[in-house]
C-alpha cells in the first residue's frame, strides 16, 4: 500500500508539472460555458449575421433551463470526449518512450499498482473537470434561464460522471496497449466511438453499453427521473469500467521490455 500511495504522489505531482490539473479543468469550464451563451444570444446572433432579406422575421423559441442543460452534455459528448482522451493519452505511453518507465518498475513495483494510481488520478481529474464545467453552465442557466432543479443537476452530473471515468478508462487502455501516443489517442478515442455507435444502431439491444448513461442524464434532466433499465446500465458500467482497467493491467504486464 505504501508503494501505490507513493505512486499516487508521483501521478499529482506529474499532473501539476505537466498543467493538466489547469487547462483541462479551464477547457472544460471553456466547453460548458459556451452553450448557454450562444443559446441566449442566438437571436442577436443571427439578427448581426447579415445575409436576411428584407421584412424578415426572426422567430427564435429560447429554449428551458433542462433543454439547455441536455444541450450542454451533448457538447460534453464531443469535445468533452475528445479534451478527456487527450488528456490521458500518453500516461503511459510518453513514461515508455522517455525511459521513466523502465527506472520506476527497475524496483518491486506491482503492475496493478502503478495503472491503478494512474486511473484514480487521471479520473479524478477528468471528472473533476467535467463537474466544473457542468457546475458552470448549471449557474448560467440559472442567471441567463428559468434554471433546473439541483437535484435533477446533481444526480445527471452523478451519472454523466461515470462516463467520464469510462472514457478515462478507455484512454488509459490505449495508452498502455500503444507505444505511440497517436495510436493511443486513435485507439480510446475508436473505443468510445465504438459504444457510441452500438447504441445508436441498436439501442433496445444495448441497454447495458456505458454509452447510455449519457442517455439517462438527459432523461433524468428531462423527466426527473431515470429512464428504464437504468439498474443494469449503472451495474454494467462499473463492470466494463472494471473490465477495461484490468486489461489495461494485463497488458502491462505483458510487455517484453519497458
Amino acid at each position: 500500500m505504501k508503494t501505490c500511495m507513493v505512486l499516487l504522489k508521483k501521478e499529482w505531482f506529474e499532473a501539476l508539472k505537466s498543467g493538466r490539473l489547469i487547462w483541462l479543468p479551464i477547457a472544460m469550464m471553456i466547453v460548458g460555458l459556451t452553450q448557454p451563451l450562444s443559446l441566449y444570444y442566438m437571436p442577436e446572433i443571427i439578427e448581426n449575421a447579415g445575409n436576411l432579406p428584407d421584412g424578415v422575421a426572426i422567430n427564435f423559441t429560447m429554449p428551458s433551463g433542462n433543454e439547455v442543460m441536455i444541450s450542454t452534455l451533448s457538447q460534453f459528448s464531443v469535445l468533452g470526449t475528445a479534451l478527456l482522451i487527450f488528456s490521458v493519452m500518453g500516461s503511459v505511453a510518453n513514461e515508455r518512450n522517455q525511459g521513466v518507465l523502465a527506472l520506476i518498475m527497475s524496483r518491486p513495483v506491482p503492475a496493478v499498482y502503478y495503472i491503478l494510481s494512474k486511473w484514480i488520478v487521471h479520473s479524478v481529474i477528468g471528472a473533476g473537470s467535467f463537474a466544473a464545467g457542468y457546475g458552470l453552465a448549471y449557474y448560467y442557466v440559472h442567471m441567463l434561464f428559468d434554471g433546473t432543479d439541483s437535484a435533477r443537476f446533481l444526480s445527471s452530473l452523478g451519472v454523466y460522471s461515470l462516463w467520464v471515468v469510462f472514457v478515462m478508462t478507455a484512454g488509459l487502455l490505449g495508452s498502455t496497449v500503444f507505444r505511440s501516443i497517436g495510436a493511443a489517442a486513435a485507439a480510446g478515442i475508436g473505443l468510445v466511438a465504438a459504444v457510441s455507435l452500438a447504441v445508436s444502431l441498436s439501442p433496445d439491444h444495448t441497454v447495458w453499453l456505458p454509452s447510455v448513461l449519457r442517455t439517462q442524464a438527459d432523461h433524468m434532466l428531462l423527466h426527473g427521473e431515470w429512464g428504464d433499465f437504468f439498474g443494469w446500465t449503472l451495474a454494467a458500467s462499473v463492470l466494463c469500467i472494471v473490465v477495461l482497467a484490468a486489461l489495461s493491467v494485463w497488458c502491462f504486464r505483458r510487455y517484453k521490455t519497458y
